[in-house]
Formats: structure tokens, C-alpha cells, sequence
């Protein structure tokens, strides 16, 4: 029984983390991580040889598509781009998790013929998970059952972005007013297509506030362990400096209620960061 935890970046400055190798310090405490950083260009190999490196073979890392792929290109005429990045990251094996596909908002129900011809086409050796920012897809019922044949048929899992607790009221920060400017205000899902559902929480400021805007996802990953399936979670804050404790707790909760759950590793790091 395993459920994977993580955050949407290896390093921050709230982190006690060595000088050198944060991704193998990072990968003490949690066992996946967002792949933002592909988001901007394809990697070096010998940077993604550096990551495979540094973190154990059941890690998971799941990759964003570069923009020129999803966002510029669209999903069309891609292939040449599409293998490029492929090739990168190969180095990683079954540590490359998915191939995540971040579609921007301007991506609406009427590209989703786009979307099925380039999962279709897309290599199966590969995983596909695919985020939406369209409100359609959230708020039509018709429109999110069309998403999601597209990508049943193609073995491809719906990302969820649930922003609900960060919009559940108004920012009272810096950090989460940037984050009410950046981040998707969508409906929650519960639904997992596939037997790898990926989800990515957002919080708050506040640990207390956090915690209790998670308490239906604990209720949703139960239920997905329960029924064998593996669970990937990402848990964010508007500023990230508890998302680290915030993983692995979610994670304890988890274990709390279902002992057999595969335990996290053992942190190593300076010193222990906290959670107050």
C-alpha cells in the first residue's frame, strides 16, 4: 500500500537543507515532487541524470510538459518537441511517474478534439496526467464527461488544482493575495479515472486552516488506498515554507487510520524544521 507525498519544489529558504544535494535531502522526507522547473525548457541530461542520482528508485517525479508544448504549440505539430523532452528525461525510468500535461485556461472544450488526438498518439510507455483551468470543464457536467472519455479511453488521469480552502475566505497576506491572483478558483473533484489519481491542495497561512480544509482529501485517499489504488498528493501553501511538514503529516494522518501504509523515510537535514 503506497501513497506518495510531495511538494511543487525540492528547495526553499524555510527548508533546513545542506549547501549541496537539497533534492537528496528533500527526498529524506517526502517520496515525489512537481516537475515545475520543465515547465520553462527542456532539461539538460546530465541535470536529470543528477536528479535519478539523487533520489530512491520508487521516487516519483512528475514532469510538466514544457510551454512550447502545451502552451505556445498548443498540443499540435509537437512530436519533434514532445521526443526531445522525452529523451531528457529518460534518465529518470520509473521515477518519471507521469508526463504532466498543464493545459492553460484559454484551453477550452472546443480543443478537446486536440487533446484526444495527442493522447492517442502520445507513446504508452509514458503515463499522461492532464490539469484543465477552463471553468466549462469544472462547471458543465456534459463538457466534464467529455474530458473525462477522452481520457479514460487513453488511460490518462484528470490532475485536480483544489483551491477551495486558499479561496475559502479572503487573503489576509501578501502570499495569498498573490496566490488568489494566480491560482485557479475551480470546483473540487473527487474522481479518480485511474489506479495513479494525482492531486494537487493548496492551503493557507495557517497550519490549523490548512489541515481542516484536508480533512475530505484524507477521506478521498482512504478510500482510493482502500480500493488498491496509489495515490500521488501535492500539498502547497501560499508562500511553501510548511508544505514540507505538511506532507508528511498529511501522509501520518494517512498511516494513522491504515498501519499498513508504506512508512515515509526518515528526514535528514540540519535541523528539524516545525510546524509552529
Amino acid at each position: 500500500m503506497r501513497l506518495h507525498v510531495g511538494c511543487a519544489q525540492w528547495t526553499h529558504p524555510a527548508w533546513p537543507q545542506p549547501s549541496r544535494d537539497k533534492l537528496a535531502s528533500y527526498a529524506t522526507w517526502v517520496n515525489a515532487v512537481e516537475g515545475n522547473t520543465t515547465f520553462y525548457g527542456i532539461p539538460a541530461r546530465s541535470s536529470v541524470e543528477n536528479w535519478a542520482a539523487q533520489t530512491p528508485p520508487d521516487f516519483r517525479f512528475v514532469m510538466k510538459l514544457p510551454q512550447t508544448i502545451t502552451h505556445e504549440r498548443r498540443l499540435s505539430a509537437i512530436a519533434a518537441e514532445f521526443y526531445a523532452f522525452a529523451a531528457a528525461v529518460e534518465p529518470l525510468g520509473l521515477r518519471n511517474h507521469a508526463m504532466w500535461v498543464q493545459l492553460p485556461a484559454s484551453f477550452a472544450p472546443g480543443d478537446l478534439g486536440t487533446l484526444a488526438a495527442f493522447l492517442r498518439g502520445a507513446p504508452r510507455e509514458h503515463r499522461y496526467a492532464v490539469e484543465v483551468r477552463h471553468r466549462a470543464f469544472f462547471d458543465d457536467p456534459r463538457v466534464a464527461q467529455q474530458l473525462e472519455s477522452i481520457l479514460a479511453e487513453t488511460g490518462a488521469e484528470w490532475v485536480p488544482f483544489d483551491t477551495g480552502t486558499l479561496f475559502g475566505r479572503p487573503a489576509s497576506s501578501l502570499a495569498e493575495r498573490d496566490a488568489w491572483m494566480k491560482k485557479p478558483r475551480v470546483a473540487r473533484r473527487a474522481v479518480a479515472l485511474t489506479g495513479f489519481p494525482i492531486v494537487r491542495y493548496i492551503g493557507r497561512d495557517s497550519v490549523d486552516e490548512t489541515v481542516e480544509g484536508w480533512t475530505y482529501l484524507v477521506e478521498l485517499v482512504h478510500t482510493w488506498l482502500t480500493e488498491g489504488r496509489s495515490p500521488t498528493i501535492f500539498l502547497h501553501t501560499p508562500d511553501n515554507a510548511e508544505a514540507l511538514n505538511l506532507a508528511r503529516l498529511f501522509h501520518s494522518t494517512l498511516r494513522q487510520r491504515l498501519p499498513l501504509l508504506e512508512p515515509l523515510p526518515e528526514p535528514v537535514s540540519l535541523e528539524p524544521p516545525t510546524l509552529f
